[in-house]
């Protein structure tokens, strides 16, 4: 410990040459030189490092830093190791030789060492644990603290372990430090550290330069990014997405588009990783697209916008991660997209995952759909998660609050609402209150047998998306409170009580309502309102001739998804022709397709059409590994139904990939398929009626053959004419 008190201004200045703490640093770090256990609650860009850096490096002995990210641990090693002279960083992790392990613990024992970052993989390993007994340890570190937490968006079991670990060591004052906690996860977090008398540190979690917006996710969801991009030209921008295929895919459709872009996940080599990185940082880069893998300790001030894909699985990711945005207080865009779909496949992600951990992971995506599907001022909301109270009603800065929507009055609905959680005695949590309120007679409901209660179905009357609102807003407002302990059960505030024995106006902003499916689908993901319906029109005759002279149906030439997209996005050369739906390489091959873009290019020439060439996006679907793996075991005449089963699909969903290949121009030969499971004669008919017939409709061929051929027959021969005929 040191012995007298140290000037911490000057430290601060000789150490890392800033003239003045930020917030509550010089606080944070006299209390660890103090001795004592700290808790530090800080947001992103807040400077948390700081408050065991500075004073790992004034106290005797070596610092342990318990990490999760050796990305970091690189980073702020050339950091600190470039700071002092008296003393030195290290890190000790699964990434270092035996030779470098060596060099680090003599450094350790002669003392130089001030910090250390162990990953807590690492510190939990015997040889490492019989070591450390024999250092001077000055206190411990625990940096991404809610990883410790469940109820964390980033929880690591290994975490648990690490109190019984520093017993076994030996005891020192305890800092733990992380950017976002609930109050739910900071009783976790200091329960679990045996620090539940820590001297506690909380800073705002407002960031006031953070625009949030949330829009509905569409079918043109790569082209509203690529647009959003191209309007912020050269600045430096995040994209997150859920899974390393749609990061790769992606990153591919930007650089495409001219866009410096590149992927990074932890699938990719480590020193991939590490040159994106630097690229990134350099600014050779613009864009990175990341699953989660990527930012964490990223000290780039100047990224000026984040992108979420897909929406993510907690607000505490949420927050952390649009918290890279405007580090340096300048402008930083937090654009997320939104639809119900990915909210389902989240869902489904959890099945199989033991129960406590499925209810962990629902209820947290409830939080996240309530802050997507709210109308109120986002800043609000997401503070209010954290336990923060924001003063304002409009902050002007999210897109809540730039279009306001009209409030309505809910007195009578919070009076239902406040009734009906005393009834239910408190004990349960805002989707049960919902269902009891509008009279759903669930099998929980049944359970209990609260259909009986004379409340039940109290608020039928009003629509059921109504309730919601007036929960999260009541909640808001300070009516309601979700118990910390028993996460999400909702409880009356005194305020609450107040309101029954007093009712006041209770004004609320209804939900934004988003669909189901991605927004602007349809059958063939096409059909849209800048369709130039006088080109669809010559286009469509031009078909026609071609049909003719060929001797073949219409749509086995284009189809009509094609057509209406050629109309829209005026391709006026062959490659632009391969960014349309429904056209591949094979198309593109045929003696047609340059009649096609000649009389795109006339139409475009004679009618003055500025086109927006750069917004055209080339769909990666097209080289997808997954069609390349069909094509290749159709090849290798595998029976249609086990490539389903090899590759994860349902048959439906292995037949609308084949179709896709087939109608883009690629020709596969399915027959040795069809001799299987299909009789001679059933196919020849069912062959016959597409090569009469004006459509491709699998509807209009199960009116006319569907009492004797199945859909699946239906569309397995449809494949087969397609391929034949077209390709």
């Amino acid at each position: 410990m040191a012995t007298k008190k140290p000037n911490l201004s000057e430290a601060l200045k000789k150490y890392f040459g800033f003239d003045k703490f930020k917030g509550d640093q010089e606080s944070i770090i006299q209390n660890v030189l103090d001795g004592k256990d700290t808790f530090v609650l800080m947001p992103t860009g807040g400077g948390k490092s700081l408050c065991y850096q500075l004073p790992s490096l004034l106290m005797e002995g070596t610092a342990i830093v318990i990490s999760p990210l050796i990305a970091l641990m690189k980073n702020q090693v050339d950091v600190i190791s470039s700071m002092s002279e008296e003393g030195t960083a290290h890190y000790l992790n699964s990434s270092l030789n035996k030779s470098a392990i060596d060099q680090v613990k003599a450094d350790i024992l002669e003392g130089r060492t001030k910090l250390l970052y162990v990953a807590p993989e690492s510190l939990t390993k015997e040889e490492n644990v019989e070591f450390l007994r024999q250092a001077k340890i000055s206190f411990y570190a625990i940096d991404e603290a809610h990883c410790i937490s469940e109820w964390g968006h980033d929880f690591r079991p290994e975490y648990r372990r690490i109190r019984p670990i520093i017993n076994e060591i030996g005891k020192a004052p305890i800092i733990a430090l992380t950017a976002t906690a609930t109050d739910k996860v900071r009783t976790d977090i200091k329960k679990n550290l045996g620090i539940l008398d820590a001297t506690e540190f909380k800073s705002s979690f407002n960031r006031p330069n953070l625009y949030y917006e949330v829009r509905p996710k569409t079918q043109d969801v790569d082209k509203d990014i690529i647009k959003f991009i191209k309007q912020h030209t050269g600045k430096s921008g995040i994209i997150y997405c859920l899974s390393r295929k749609k990061v790769e895919e992606l990153a591919e459709v930007l650089k495409a588009n001219d866009i410096k872009a590149a992927p990074y996940h932890a699938g990719l080599e480590s020193a991939l990783r590490s040159q994106t990185q630097d690229d990134f940082l350099m600014e050779k880069i613009d864009v990175i697209v990341a699953t989660i893998a990527f930012g964490m300790g990223i000290d780039k001030p100047d990224v000026r916008f984040v992108i979420h894909y897909d929406i993510p699985k907690s607000l505490e990711g949420y927050y952390q991660e649009t918290g890279r945005a405007g580090r340096d207080g300048g402008e930083g865009r937090c654009i997320t997209f939104y639809a119900q779909k990915d909210l389902q496949k989240l869902d489904k992600f959890m099945e199989g995952k033991p129960v406590a951990e499925q209810d962990i992971g629902r209820q947290l995506l409830a939080e996240t759909a309530a802050y997507a599907e709210t109308s109120v001022c986002r800043r609000k909301m997401l503070l209010h998660y954290f336990g923060e109270e924001y003063p304002h009603d409009n902050c002007h800065n999210c897109d809540n609050c730039l279009h306001p929507k009209t409030k309505i009055e809910a007195r009578d609905q919070l009076l239902i609402m406040l009734k009906t959680i005393l009834a239910l005695k408190e004990n349960f949590r805002s989707d049960y209150v919902v269902d009891f309120v509008t009279g759903r007679e669930t099998e929980e409901i049944l359970a209990h047998r609260h259909q009986e209660h004379e409340l039940f179905g109290a608020g039928e009357d009003s629509d059921k998306k109504y309730w919601n609102p007036v929960i999260r807003q009541a909640l808001i407002a300070g009516y309601l409170k979700k118990d910390v302990e028993n996460y999400g059960l909702l409880k009356l505030t005194s305020a609450g009580k107040k309101f029954l024995k007093n009712p006041v106006s209770f004004m609320i902003v209804e939900d934004h309502e988003f669909s189901g499916e991605y927004e602007g689908s349809t059958e063939h993901e096409g059909g849209t309102s800048a369709l130039d319906p006088m080109l669809s029109s010559m286009l469509r005759d031009l078909r026609k001739k071609v049909s003719k002279k060929l001797g073949r149906p219409p749509y086995v030439i284009f189809q009509d998804v094609s057509i209406e997209q050629m109309a829209t996005d005026y391709p006026v050369t062959l490659d632009e022709l391969k960014n349309i739906q429904g056209v591949g390489e094979g198309k593109v091959k045929q003696p047609y397709a340059k009649e096609f873009i000649d009389l795109i290019k006339r139409y475009c020439e004679e009618n003055d059409i500025e086109r927006q060439a750069d917004m055209r996006v080339r769909t990666v679907a097209k080289k997808s590994i997954l069609k390349v793996k069909i094509i290749q075991a159709i090849d290798r005449q595998i029976a249609l139904d086990d490539i389903a089963t090899a590759q994860g699909l349902e048959f439906g969903e292995l037949l609308d990939e084949v179709e896709a290949i087939v109608y883009s121009g690629t020709k596969l030969n399915i027959d040795y398929f069809l001799e299987e499971v299909m009789d001679e004669d059933h196919v020849d008919d069912i062959y016959d009626y597409f090569a009469d017939s004006d459509t491709d409709s699998i509807e209009e061929a199960l009116k006319e053959l569907g009492a004797e051929c199945s859909e699946e027959e239906i569309r397995l021969v449809r494949i087969k004419f397609i391929s034949e005929m077209a390709n």
